[in-house]
């Protein structure tokens, strides 16, 4: 048996490595018309497989941490975020979707409030992308943050999770801007004001946004439970 056989051998008979990845979303204004946009943060891969290509933040699952240590560990150590809401989304496990070994992930997703979206670092081999117009990622990334977009635009229509991406305190306008950022297109203000409003868990705060040349608008909170719906499932 020739060297490169025995390792194609040692390869098959080698158990899977698991890792974790996390898609990390967050509102940011968009570079042409400065309206809130989906945007989530990628990492510079600096080894091969795929050296130079961007993937989502990750790596391999240590000994003694759990799954969600791990996630979060990983989101600290590529951009500097903790963010507050961060659940698991699905595991990948594709025969092929790395060329040196078999990989299964464990994804996260982490939905940042535009305040902690600031913080983030950024670098060379950290940056910001909008989420609907990511190109070609390192390994079957691409997909996952496609799948990821996905449910996060049907979990949109029923579930309170827009709020995961606000601020304690919001106007009603705000809120629309999350639904039109995710959904990626235009809502009509009055039908979505009328909606909001009936809404239990939306609560007047008698105060309001100062800052603006106009009427100042409202203030509002959440005080429901934000989640993803009743449909909380790890599976498609």
């Amino acid at each position: 048996m020739n060297p490169s056989s025995a390792n194609v051998a040692e390869r098959r008979l080698a158990p899977p490595s698991l890792a974790i990845s996390t898609v990390i979303f967050a509102l940011r204004p968009s570079e042409k018309s400065g309206r809130p946009t989906l945007w989530l943060p990628l990492v510079r891969r600096i080894r091969e497989p795929y050296k130079d290509m961007w993937a989502l933040p990750g790596g391999p699952l240590a000994h003694d941490e759990s799954l969600q240590d791990a996630a979060s560990r990983n989101l600290r150590e590529t951009t500097g975020l903790t963010p507050h809401y961060l659940e698991q989304l699905y595991a990948f496990g594709g025969l092929h979707r790395s060329p040196t070994q078999r990989v299964v992930s464990i994804v996260y997703w982490a939905l940042v409030q535009p305040t902690e979206a600031a913080l983030a670092d950024e670098s060379e081999n950290v940056r910001w992308f909008r989420a609907d117009r990511v190109d070609e990622l390192a390994f079957d990334h691409k997909a996952i943050v496609e799948y990821a977009l996905w449910r996060l635009r049907n979990k949109m229509a029923y579930g309170s999770i827009a709020y995961h991406l606000l601020g304690e305190y919001f106007t009603l306008a705000q809120v629309r801007e999350v639904y039109e950022a995710v959904l990626d297109r235009q809502l009509d203000p009055a039908n979505f004001r009328r909606h909001i409003k009936a809404t239990p868990e939306i609560e007047e705060t008698g105060e309001y946004l100062q800052g603006g040349k106009h009427r100042p608008p409202r203030l509002y909170r959440f005080t429901g439970t934000p989640g993803l719906g009743p449909d909380n499932r790890s599976t498609p």
